[in-house]
């Protein structure tokens, strides 16, 4: 195969060739050098890359090339991902891509009434994207007609078994042709993926550019053990507090929705600055909003959850902030891909506390390789921890140890209460009361 070093080399059509010089791509990614040439050709393709590293073009590019030109009404090819999110993103590319071609597309998912959607779909359309819900809804509802599907594309397959979607995938692999092509991308390939594409992937073209589950290698990590909440809080302050060129775009993980409104009013009260929050309890419009405010640059920090942490696409994210650690371990990468896209250099700090230090060792196994540390900066105050707090992690380092090890026994097990114990419960302990129903009297 001859090298691949421009788009020309790929032997795209003239249209497709100048809305990439349209958007001032100066040269494939690796995945999209890998990926192209092997869709291209008809092959099944197993496709394994992180976030920001150009794969939604590496499947847009060539759909596009296959599906040419409108034709009929229904849909020629097919396009699964997890989120509202990712659906729009992805939407998105095909309209930047598809600029100078005559091409309908559609991006169809919940959380909107689908109306419209039906609308669209039955004034025709090529490539459809949908979350897995919305389509077997709509499928169900006969809107759906799926007998041109040629192309079909899972992305970010791991997140789509995280969330559950295994179920859905399958009616719907239940129903499509079973002549087609098909493409998996995932940032990581654990086993739940390995079995699904087994299941429909025949002899596919495996394409990894770099180990799975790594981190971007434009992404500089950091990690602070942080004490308490309060702790990370006043570290969280303290950083946006610092030079505004230095933390331009920020993004806040948080593991709930109850932290994520909490971190955003406690930060609006600190007034520092526009702060948006977005989380799976928000509406579509507003979280559209916020993102679209956020990638103008109107707001500097975004606080969110991981339902929604793969649908973010913005280019110049200057920090990611893991305010807590992700218990799925994967998410760490598609967390901290949000910075250090398209080749821009990124830093990625985590807080941890001593429960979730547990959790990074577990994490720097994933992406083989340890995170460095530092301390927290002078500027930081420390917090002792409330008692409340601290009974909880102890609570949770005794789960954990139990989890790894059936006989440990923590601080807080049940302990086996000895004869003659106050409140044992032994039927033979002196002056012992019958159950309810039966109160006060002596058992028979």
């Amino acid at each position: 195969m001859a090298q691949i070093t421009t788009f020309e080399d790929f032997k795209l059509n003239r249209q497709l060739l100048n809305a990439i010089d349209d958007l001032g791509y100066a040269a494939p990614t690796a995945i999209q050098k890998q990926a192209i040439p092997k869709v291209l050709a008809g092959h099944d393709v197993m496709g394994i890359a992180q976030t920001g590293t150009g794969k939604t073009a590496a499947f847009v590019l060539p759909i596009l090339m296959k599906v040419k030109y409108a034709q009929g009404t229904e849909p020629r090819a097919l396009v699964l991902a997890p989120t509202r999110e990712l659906i729009l993103q992805i939407e998105k590319n095909i309209a930047e891509l598809s600029a100078y071609c005559d091409l309908r597309y559609l991006a169809i998912y919940g959380g909107i009434g689908p109306k419209t959607q039906i609308e669209k779909i039955r004034e025709g359309i090529d490539i459809l994207v949908a979350t897995p819900g919305r389509f077997l809804d709509l499928y169900g509802r006969g809107e759906i007609v799926v007998k041109q599907i040629k192309t079909l594309v899972l992305d970010e397959a791991d997140k789509m078994m995280d969330m559950g979607f295994m179920p859905q995938i399958r009616n719907i692999l239940e129903v499509i042709p079973l002549k087609r092509q098909n493409l998996l991308f995932s940032a990581t390939m654990p086993a739940k993926v390995v079995d699904l594409s087994h299941e429909f992937l025949e002899f596919p073209e495996v394409v990894e550019v770099s180990p799975q589950a790594t981190a971007v290698e434009t992404v500089e990590q950091i990690l602070y053990q942080v004490p308490n909440q309060k702790t990370k809080i006043n570290f969280l302050v303290h950083l946006l507090e610092g030079s505004e060129e230095v933390f331009q775009r920020i993004i806040v993980f948080v593991k709930t929705k109850t932290t994520a409104d909490n971190i955003h009013k406690y930060l609006h009260r600190k007034k520092m600055g526009e702060v948006r929050v977005i989380h799976a309890n928000k509406g579509q419009n507003t979280r559209i909003n916020s993102m679209d405010d956020f990638k103008s640059g109107e707001v500097r920090v975004l606080v969110a959850t991981d339902v929604v942490a793969r649908g973010i696409d913005v280019s110049m994210v200057s920090h990611v902030i893991n305010f807590d650690v992700p218990l799925i371990y994967e998410d760490y990468v598609h967390r901290i891909g949000r910075t250090g896209r398209a080749q821009h250099e990124g830093t990625a700090i985590t807080f941890a506390n001593e429960v979730e230090m547990y959790h990074i060792g577990k994490i720097e196994k994933v992406i083989r390789e340890a995170i460095p540390q530092k301390a927290i900066p002078a500027g930081v105050e420390i917090e002792k921890t409330p008692f409340i707090e601290q009974q909880q992690m102890a609570r949770e380092m005794d789960l954990i140890k139990r989890k790894d090890n059936p006989d440990f026994k923590g601080a807080f097990h049940e302990k086996k209460k000895k004869f003659g114990d106050k409140g044992s419960n032994d039927k033979k302990s002196f002056g012992s009361k019958s159950r309810k129903g039966n109160k006060g009297k002596r058992r028979r």
